[in-house]
């Protein structure tokens, strides 16, 4: 019955591992791709101000210079809303690593009930499941 018992801890264990596995590599991927879409709104924006400046050159007077400015501040708002966007993906990446590493201090406390090879186990499932 022990052995049993230590099969279905085991069989969990697993089971979880891999849950917290596929959470930090979306962790990651999310870092990624947050990055790559800042950089890609940052480039629009660049673009769509130079643009919006060569029509501005178009213009005169006031006209011109109320064009331009608008210009600056679609840009300049351009970039903070991007930065805001990979601040805000960033922190939620870095708010799942902080969940984990409480997880795991969890689980890490929970295996000192345990002696022996059942602890020595139960602490390796516990780096595994949570990337420690």
């Amino acid at each position: 019955m022990k052995i049993i018992n230590h099969l279905a801890v085991a069989a969990f264990a697993s089971c979880l591992a891999l849950g917290a596995y596929a959470d930090n590599e979306s962790t990651e991927a999310a870092k990624d791709t947050a990055k790559a879409n800042y950089k890609a709104a940052v480039e629009q924006a660049e673009a769509h101000y130079k643009s919006e400046k060569a029509r501005c050159k178009t213009m005169s007077g006031n006209d011109k210079d109320v064009c331009m400015k608008q210009a600056k501040a679609d840009y300049t708002k351009a970039k903070a809303d991007a930065k805001a966007h990979k601040t805000e993906v960033k922190a939620e990446a870095n708010k799942t690593e902080e969940k984990m590493e409480a997880q795991y201090k969890v689980a890490k406390e929970k295996c000192d009930a345990m002696s022996g090879d059942a602890k020595d186990a139960c602490i390796a499932q516990a780096k595994q499941r949570y990337q420690q």
